[in-house]
């Protein structure tokens, strides 16, 4: 199989992979037998192909949600204030709204202790 022909069936491959919920879907998908698609993924390189496409896959999605995050608090804090919501509609969105903000808190703590300690390691390589 020449190198062109090959790449665009690890393309072919991958992108069926990602869009069916099996392997065995997948392969059907292409017209092949699923051991196929299982040979191909026991190479290290389409390994590599395929776990990058499923990061790019996934950045993808999280850039979806962070875009809707905004609807998302919007309507939280509405049902929140809301007085003809439902008093445990009203609760639930206070818990997520206090919850997330804890989160959020804990997270850009974790960050600045993170950068402290990488910086006071680089101190330490730049003396050594």
């Amino acid at each position: 199989m020449k190198s062109a022909e090959r790449s665009r069936r690890v393309d072919q491959i991958i992108v069926a992979l990602l869009e069916h919920s099996s392997l065995e879907k997948a392969a059907a998908a292409l017209g092949i037998a699923d051991v196929t698609i299982w040979r191909w993924m026991k190479k290290p390189e389409f390994q590599e192909a395929y776990r990058k496409a499923r990061h790019q896959a996934f950045s993808r999605s999280i850039a979806r949600l962070q875009h809707a995050s905004d609807a998302a608090v919007a309507t939280l804090l509405r049902v929140m204030v809301d007085k003809d919501a439902s008093a445990s509609s009203r609760v639930r969105a206070a818990d997520c709204v206090l919850h997330h903000a804890a989160n959020a808190f804990e997270l850009e703590d974790l960050d600045v202790r993170l950068r402290r300690l990488e910086e006071a390691a680089r101190d330490t390589e730049q003396r050594i």
